[in-house]
């Protein structure tokens, strides 16, 4: 587990925007049991979240359609929460970060750790719209 003060500027990032955080299982089974979309942010330590994930998730919710809900678990942090996001998210293997997009509790677009790393922040904001267009 990542030392807690030095996590919270990351998800400070993600709920100043209005991202739910996820902290236990039951969570997670809760937001997905909603009717409509729920977007899952896996958040992350690493640079590509920092520099890419969470910036062009803040882009993609400036404009256009949205999800329903946005929620997030944290890896490394909440593990149980983040072991059954990732349940829903098969048969894609885990990845940090991670983004699904979910449509009455079935995942529709999927964006792992390999699509982000080396992609800017509009790339992935793109990306993210492209899937509420089609999916929301």
């Amino acid at each position: 587990m990542y030392d807690p003060q030095m996590v919270q500027p990351f998800r400070d990032e993600l709920t100043s925007i209005g991202v739910q955080e996820l902290l236990t299982a039951e969570d997670v089974d809760s937001a997905m049991k909603q009717p409509g979309t729920t977007l899952v942010f896996v958040n992350s330590v690493c640079g590509c979240a920092a520099g890419s994930a969470r910036p062009g998730l803040r882009l993609s919710m400036l404009e256009g359609k949205k999800p329903d809900r946005v929620v997030t678990v944290f890896a490394g942090m909440e593990r149980e929460a983040t072991e059954r996001a990732r349940e829903y998210f098969k048969p894609y293997q885990p990845s940090s970060p991670q983004i699904g997009l979910m449509k009455d509790g079935q995942l529709v677009h999927m964006i792992q750790r390999h699509d982000i790393e080396g992609q800017g922040a509009d790339s992935v904001g793109r990306s993210l719209a492209e899937a509420y267009a089609k999916h929301c």
